[in-house]
């Protein structure tokens, strides 16, 4: 089952979205954090940076629940400049290792799709590693490159730079 978590529901998820954003950086994913990371760091990201914006409105978060545990989540996060009532990025699709390859991420993008084409965006914004297996995902359903910037982002294990690939989608 898929939700937009409200901010009501927000403290209840927290641990869930802890372990999950922790999982995911411990398997590599190229979501701004580097090792070492702690589960306090994950935590903090969620309370500190995304809550508020729960809470505000100036993002939606999209929860993937299955017994009622969260295995993924990604967010939506409409473009607040006036010139741009059209645009929204799509930010930190994560699954959680032991969940992947059965469909929660596409399931994850058509809920935030369908909140998108709701808000009246039509056009979705977004980033990957240029190696990360998500940009198959985004390319199946959709997104064209934009292009690519060499030296974007550190690897999460190693002190290296890597590229990462804008990726866009039209909606309408």
């Amino acid at each position: 089952m898929i939700l937009r978590l409200t901010e009501s529901r927000f403290d209840a998820a927290l641990e869930d979205l802890t372990e999950i954003l922790h999982a995911c950086v411990q398997d590599g994913a190229s979501i701004g954090f580097i090792l070492p990371f702690s589960p306090d760091q994950a935590r903090i990201y969620w309370q500190a940076r995304v809550q508020p914006d729960v809470q505000s409105g100036a993002l939606d978060l999209f929860v993937f629940y299955e017994n009622e545990r969260i295995l993924g989540t990604v967010q939506l996060i409409p473009a607040a400049m006036p010139n741009q009532p059209h645009r929204a990025d799509v930010a930190k699709l994560l699954v959680h290792p032991k969940a992947r390859r059965q469909g929660l991420g596409r399931s994850l993008m058509v809920a935030l799709q369908d909140r998108a084409i709701q808000l009246g965006r039509t056009l979705l914004v977004l980033d990957t590693r240029s190696s990360d297996p998500s940009r198959i995902l985004y390319q199946s359903m959709g997104f064209q490159i934009a292009g690519e910037i060499p030296n974007y982002c550190r690897n999460p294990f190693r002190d290296r730079l890597e590229p990462t690939t804008y990726m866009f989608k039209n909606l309408g």
